[in-house]
């Protein structure tokens, strides 16, 4: 199904396995979510960003909190 809704960033990160680890977490979870910049990424300088839908982001920080995924703010 694709996307509707507003959708909200949930991750920000320069580590190349954090955001594959996060969205195998969320998806075992049945949350999905998009990353955004990933190619751009490669430069080291450009961040990676994690986004699901906006009714998912409370559950979705939760579940990467409970697995020690440090998240901005």
């Amino acid at each position: 199904m694709p996307f509707s809704g507003t959708m909200k960033e949930l991750l920000r990160t320069t580590d190349p396995t954090v955001i594959p680890f996060a969205t195998a977490l969320l998806a075992a979870e049945g949350i999905e979510s998009f990353a955004l910049d990933v190619h751009m990424s490669a430069l080291a300088i450009v961040p990676q960003r994690l986004m699901v839908r906006e009714r998912d982001l409370f559950m979705a920080r939760a579940i990467l909190r409970d697995n020690g995924v440090a998240l901005d703010g």
